[in-house]
């Protein structure tokens, strides 16, 4: 944990309360926190400060706001994946999270199994949110949107995130075009299921504005894939 997010409530006073279970347990048990430290703390949505610790005990630690620090900036990418397997999900939701993906979208397809739509981690994508913000220290959670027909969003939804200055690339092994480098511009990702897309979806994908590129001779697993497309794509060296 970076920093500490608290709700928009508990921060109306002069006095700040981080009264989380989860929060105080972390911080007494891995940062030994005491009276006189800073912490970095997050507002919901809203602002980054730096804080002065006023008060400690096992239920409560009590904060004083010191200054606003800045938010780290999003990377300008809609990322859409194959619903995968649901613990395979919980992954892949926190570190898209914390590398700063600004919009998720979570698609079917042929290969998804239909028992994942009714997996309860779907129910849980807010905490694993909050976990990849407090890894990242951000404080904007990115919008999940689910999609459980995959040829109404390719031929509905998708053209209408796509235009000259915001292209689609779908990871596509079996294809000569490689994935882009170091671009400079807004994107959606694509990423299908283990074993891939099937061909009758890349075509309908194609059809549909996008481009299917390659990341090489390797088959990865979808945790995999994503970290190395987006530190490709949005790579600064």
């Amino acid at each position: 944990m970076n920093i500490v997010l608290l709700d928009s409530r508990q921060t109306q006073s002069d006095i700040w309360k981080i009264s989380s279970d989860r929060q105080i347990a972390h911080l007494n048990s891995h940062l030994a926190v005491k009276v006189g430290d800073t912490l970095k703390v997050g507002i919901r949505d809203g602002d980054r400060y730096l804080t002065e610790i006023i008060a400690v005990s096992e239920r409560e630690v009590l904060l004083r706001p010191i200054q606003k620090e800045a938010v780290p900036a999003k990377l300008p990418v809609t990322l859409i994946v194959a619903l995968p397997r649901p613990k395979v999900l919980r992954r892949i939701i926190m570190d898209a999270v914390t590398m700063g993906v600004q919009h998720i979208r979570l698609i079917h397809s042929y290969r998804v199994d239909k028992s994942y739509w009714q997996t309860p981690f779907l129910q849980q994508l807010e905490h694993y949110m909050t976990l990849g913000l407090e890894q990242a220290g951000d404080t904007i959670a990115p919008k999940i949107e689910l999609h459980k027909r995959f040829k109404p969003f390719v031929e509905d939804v998708l053209p209408q995130l796509i235009d000259e200055h915001c292209p689609a690339y779908v990871a596509h092994p079996y294809t000569e075009q490689k994935m882009p480098f170091a671009i400079e511009h807004a994107c959606t990702v694509i990423i299908g299921p283990e074993g891939g897309f099937i061909p009758y979806e890349i075509d309908l994908l194609i059809k549909n504005g996008c481009q299917a590129v390659s990341l090489g001779n390797r088959i990865l697993r979808t945790e995999t894939a994503i970290p190395y497309v987006l530190g490709r794509l949005f790579s600064t060296c």
